[in-house]
């Protein structure tokens, strides 16, 4: 149990949040949303100590441990993989070492004899004696497999050292867990197995993350940090968001009387309450809506983006046709080889790999700014495209403003520029910013606000939400859902794959899986696993 109380938060005049009072409780599980910088990690680092509390106090319940994920990979590359997690355990890894201390000794006295047994007493209450093989079915479910359990942690890939935090901060069943977007660079079947494992957790988690499938899966509670406030409500994030909209649109049809809205509302709760019913991630435990009360839903005072994509003219029957392409990185890697397939009209196609940097790759031969090994491919004649690439870096080297930056991609005089600007919540001063000062989140928006001004009927995203917040995701979403064109994307987010893609290409050094089925039946199907494991030669 994590008690917070009267906490504030100020950086200077800026108030990041005030007079805070929550009381999170064991058995659950508390998504932390809120736009880019109003105070999610601050919040999370306040908690566990790492950053003070400009007034309030924050305590745990008696005797209880706190774990934390921790976001420096470097502090631990000279210790083993195993340590590492074992480390995680702060309290069991001192006994440990002092045990080992002791019986190094090469004099053995009385007092020591009364110390070991001391220490050997606490050793077994907290479990001791399974320790490394509970760290290591940690690893392994994390995909670090038991050849490098014994490796420096410096001398893994930075994508292996996240595995490695993530099992340092669950080791042991802490009675008060904080994660720090804990799904970043885990494949799909690492995300899974999280997701399964923090359902059934059985303590406290907060956790921060702009992975809405992942949040919906595991939260049975949403921490909204808004306009300098904390709120808390019963729901993942899927119930608070719908939840929210529902209440905005209530509240701005006035004519709306009390009794039918109220009817409205708890309409909606019930047709939730019965989908969280049928989940499978749900759990005994969460019965998330049973105390929910209709005047806790309230909407949103958050700004949505408006990312509207308009085809200028309808893709005809010849959409894109690809022929034997390959490609292999400089250090002759396979990336994928002798891909074949055709874009039909109407197809919003994922693409995925183990290698994310197959994706790219392809995407950039399909923008010309990369040629293939091998093979060939044509546009249909009809078809217009408008890319967002992974990396924009070079798009930004430059001290023109915004509205200059997007007046080069595009034709209109300057207010025809700021209306694109305004969508994408840029306004007043803020037009004026030189591009070479914007932040990730920032720079993305202008990326998006450039495809728009395209009026392509064919999109192309290598992992459009890359450093987007939940509100623009969710409109991101929200359009390509209704998006009359054609879509090729690449993603890390598993809402945006299930609800935009009808198709899916996995890219694999041995040609590719090619199948018209939802991202849900693709990952869960055996059949899938069984030709994945061939075509990967696992």
């Amino acid at each position: 149990m994590i008690t917070v109380s009267n906490v504030s938060v100020q950086f200077g005049k800026r108030v990041l949040f005030n007079d805070v009072n929550l009381k999170f409780t064991s058995g659950n599980c508390y998504g932390i949303i809120g736009a880019n910088g109003a105070g999610k990690s601050t919040f999370l680092k306040t908690i566990c100590g790492e950053m003070d509390a400009t007034t309030g106090s924050i305590t745990l319940g008696p005797g209880e441990r706190l774990s934390v994920l921790s976001q420096d990979h470097y502090k631990w590359d000279a210790f083993t993989v195993l340590d590492t997690v074992l480390m995680g355990h702060s309290i069991l890894w001192d006994i440990m070492k002092q045990r080992e201390v002791l019986y190094a000794k090469e004099e053995f006295t009385d007092e020591d004899g009364l110390r070991v047994s001391e220490l050997e007493e606490r050793f077994a209450e907290l479990d001791g004696w399974n320790a490394e093989s509970d760290a290591a079915s940690l690893l392994s479910g994390l995909g670090v497999k038991e050849d490098k359990h014994y490796m420096l942690v410096g001398d893994l890939s930075g994508k292996e050292k996240v595995r490695v935090m993530l099992a340092q901060a669950l080791y042991g069943n802490p009675d008060n867990l904080l994660l720090d977007e804990p799904t970043n660079d885990l494949d799909m079947e690492t995300v899974t197995w999280l997701e399964e494992y923090l359902s059934n957790f059985e303590h406290t988690v907060l956790v921060v993350s702009h992975d809405r499938h992942f949040l919906d899966s595991v939260c049975t509670h949403t921490v909204d940090i808004d306009y300098g406030k904390i709120n808390l409500f019963a729901g993942n994030y899927s119930f608070w968001y719908e939840s929210s909209q529902l209440a905005l649109r209530q509240q701005q049809n006035q004519k709306a009387k009390a009794d039918e809205k109220r009817k409205e509302l708890e309409e909606f709760i019930r047709r939730f309450s019965a989908n969280v019913a049928k989940s499978k991630q749900t759990t005994s435990r969460k019965k998330m809506l049973d105390k929910l009360n209709v005047e806790e839903i309230k909407p949103s005072s958050r700004k949505y983006p408006g990312i509207i994509f308009t085809p200028e003219r309808e893709p005809g029957n010849q959409i894109l046709e690809v022929s034997g392409l390959s490609k292999k990185t400089e250090d002759g890697m396979v990336l994928f080889n002798d891909v074949n397939f055709n874009v039909e009209k109407g197809d919003k196609i994922v693409f995925i790999s183990r290698d994310p940097r197959a994706m790219t790759a392809l995407f950039e031969i399909l923008n010309e700014n990369m040629k293939a090994d091998s093979g060939h491919f044509s546009w249909g004649v009809t078809i217009t495209t408008a890319y967002l690439p992974i990396d924009n870096t070079d798009f930004f080297n430059s001290d023109l403003n915004l509205v200059d930056w997007l007046g080069q991609h595009g034709e209109g005089n300057e207010v025809y520029m700021k209306s694109f600007l305004g969508r994408m919540l840029f306004s007043g001063e803020e037009v004026l910013k030189k591009v070479n000062v914007l932040s990730g989140g920032e720079k993305m928006r202008c990326m998006i606000a450039r495809m728009q001004l395209r009026n392509a009927n064919c999109l192309i995203l290598d992992t459009p939400t890359n450093h987007l917040d939940l509100e623009s995701i969710q409109s991101f979403n929200n359009n390509l859902k209704a998006y009359k064109g054609n879509v090729l994307f690449s993603s890390h987010d598993h809402e945006f794959i299930q609800t935009v893609a009808n198709r899916i290409i996995e890219l694999t050094p041995n040609g590719i899986i090619d199948k018209m089925m939802e991202y849900d039946e693709y990952i869960t199907s055996d059949h899938i696993k069984e030709l994945r494991a061939k075509m990967y030669n696992d």
